[in-house]
């Protein structure tokens, strides 16, 4: 952020307000993260906020603190629409398009509040007011850390929103192993464990509290990969069929992509999930190296995202979508086995 965003953010919120947070549609680690911890942060300084979330979000994430009192617009959808109208200044957090918050667009694009966008994905649109947008953050929660340390309040954070912040860059850093992991985030991450963070325990919620079916449906979709050597490239299927047939449960895929990346030789993994209820096939990259699967993603497959961390949607079949998908690899190859 720079200076003078820094002054009227600070203007902003020396004044009574109605704050509404607001993640992106299937809102992960890193938005619910994020959002939590602003809303502690905000909600700790006398301000009236509320997180309006655009759906629901994996059970590994409904311990944090603050958790139930986030407004689901799927089972509350008038109580949303009134907080949106009703809203003086909007957050909008780990997405920069209001194309990413579903059936919230429309409420967005009418309200008359305010605008604050924290991000850290490619290619924002400038809807907001305030832009902090910075591509090379590890995770919008690391954002959400330094805009409480530009306002002068790092010794605000408490053990909640330590808690918070720490899931979401863990979480979005893929435990800190990602390319986007700095010396700053590990800087962060110490100030926040010093803060009250618990790292042990965290883990322990978002990763060890998986059910025997998850696990089955993780052993299903190992079973599925594809591996195409000759394209450095591994993709796995999930049908709905074989959701259904595993109890699949919203973030039971998470992390699964991820898998292909293991496999020596692999710069680019895939997954290709189907949900019939929506009617398209919905995708997730994930590359090493310098194929950036953002620009993939949005030349494509709707998508878009990160160098090396992006998702993306079809409207054909799995078995169009996959076989569109391996013909596109053509055009790549020699990119993938550089």
């Amino acid at each position: 952020m720079n200076l003078e965003d820094i002054k009227v953010a600070k203007k902003l919120l020396s004044k009574e307000q109605k704050i509404v947070i607001i993640p992106h549609k299937n809102p992960d680690g890193d938005a619910i993260g994020s959002t939590l911890g602003l809303w502690h942060y905000l909600n700790n300084h006398g301000l009236q906020a509320t997180i309006v979330s655009p759906n629901d979000y994996p059970g590994f994430l409904k311990w944090m603190p603050g958790n139930d009192k986030i407004v689901n617009f799927e089972s509350d959808s008038i109580g949303a629409k009134k907080l949106i109208e009703e809203a003086t200044l909007i957050f909008t957090l780990d997405f920069n398009h209001l194309g990413r918050i579903g059936q919230l667009q429309p409420l967005l694009e009418e309200a008359s509040a305010t605008f604050i966008m924290i991000d850290h994905h490619q290619e924002p649109s400038d809807y907001a007011k305030i832009m902090y947008s910075d591509v090379s953050m590890s995770s919008t929660c690391e954002m959400v850390y330094n805009f409480i340390e530009f306002l002068g309040d790092l010794d605000k954070i408490t053990p909640e929103i330590a808690n918070c912040i720490y899931t979401g860059i863990m979480t979005d850093t893929g435990s800190f192993k990602y390319s986007s992991t700095t010396s700053r985030t590990h800087t962060v991450v110490s100030k926040l464990i010093e803060l009250g963070a618990n790292n042990t325990m965290i883990h322990n919620k978002v990763f060890n509290t998986n059910s025997p079916s998850k696990l089955h449906l993780l052993g299903c979709a190992l079973k599925n990969m594809v591996i195409l050597q000759e394209y450095g490239t591994a993709y796995i299927t999930l049908s709905q069929e074989e959701l259904d047939t595993y109890e699949y449960k919203k973030g039971d895929t998470e992390g699964i992509v991820n898998y292909g990346l293991t496999l020596e030789g692999i710069q680019l993994a895939v997954i290709f999930i189907e949900n019939k209820e929506e009617k398209i096939i919905k995708i997730s990259f994930r590359s090493e190296g310098d194929f950036s699967v953002n620009e993939f993603a949005r030349k494509y497959f709707q998508g878009g995202g990160h160098n090396n961390a992006a998702g993306g949607k079809s409207d054909g079949s799995l078995e169009e979508t996959t076989s569109y998908f391996r013909k596109l690899l053509e055009q790549y190859k020699d990119e993938l086995i550089a």
